[in-house]
């Protein structure tokens, strides 16, 4: 019997569809402005939804919060050249919004899926991106991989080191700042307000080194911290209403905001 003869119950038997082909390739990429997101951010009330986002107030129609993303960037110039229609990001991570990913750039692998296109010069295309989009983002040459590369790096917790503008809300004791270098404290820390609308409110313990206080002045500072991986190095600063303790703030006694904020290094030892 062949799979196209009916079954005894007068029904043909289902046709397994055939599995997707897909590419993966990995690269690192350095996010050198702030306002840009890594993924698409589709807008909360419609979700980008064709015929939802018309008259949609919350995004003026547009479906999404920001016009640009590292992963739209990215698919501009990599679903042509392999002539494929979709494709997929698997970050290491990501930064904020109004964050810069420095450094060496975070880890990622972008999924082509279906390409009718195998034979590609990857070269050719980080040059083009580069030419187009290189004021903003830089990335280091793809590599191939295969799918389970996307587990490992979506599962790695790698420590970084962040570099903080931090404004006071009133003036603070020089003292205070450089003692802390060196120091190192467990923040627990409960889920921030800025999240709890969408992540559960839970507790977690995060390690936080300080490695150097610079650009010291009466009401700010410059502060470069290595942390574990999930820390919320904005709460840590700001003690988010006393959600995070230790905080900065609390430690030098005088409230504390992060003005600006960038990831320096993603290190490359997990951590255990």
């Amino acid at each position: 019997m062949t799979d196209s003869t009916p079954s005894p119950s007068g029904s043909a038997p289902p046709r397994r569809s055939r599995p997707k082909r897909r590419i993966f390739l990995e690269s690192r990429y350095q996010k050198l402005v702030r306002g840009l997101p890594q993924t698409i951010f589709y807008c909360p009330e419609c979700k980008g939804d064709r015929r939802r986002r018309k008259g949609c107030k919350h995004c003026d129609g547009f479906g999404k919060l920001y016009k640009d993303s590292v992963q739209e960037l990215l698919g501009r110039r990599l679903l042509p050249a392999f002539k494929a229609k979709f494709g997929k990001f698997h970050g290491a991570g990501r930064e904020d919004v109004d964050v810069r990913m420095l450094g060496r750039g975070r880890p990622f692998v972008y999924e082509i899926v279906e390409p009718r296109v195998f034979d590609v010069d990857l070269e050719a295309v980080v040059e083009e991106f580069h030419r187009r989009d290189g004021e903003r983002v830089r990335i280091d040459a793809f590599e191939r991989v295969e799918k389970p590369r996307v587990a490992v790096l979506k599962d790695a917790a790698y420590e970084k080191v962040y570099r903080a503008e931090v404004g006071f809300d009133g003036d603070v004791d020089a003292a205070k700042l450089t003692a802390l270098v060196g120091q190192k404290f467990t923040a627990a820390q409960r889920t921030p307000q800025r999240v709890a609308h969408r992540r559960g409110d839970l507790e977690r313990l995060r390690d936080v080194e300080v490695l150097a206080v610079d650009e010291i002045e009466a009401r700010g500072c410059e502060i470069e911290i290595r942390c574990q991986h999930g820390t919320y190095v904005k709460e840590w600063i700001s003690g988010d209403d006393g959600r995070t303790e230790p905080s900065l703030a609390g430690l030098v006694g005088v409230g504390a905001q992060c003005v600006a904020l960038d990831v320096l290094e993603i290190l490359d030892r997990p951590q255990q």
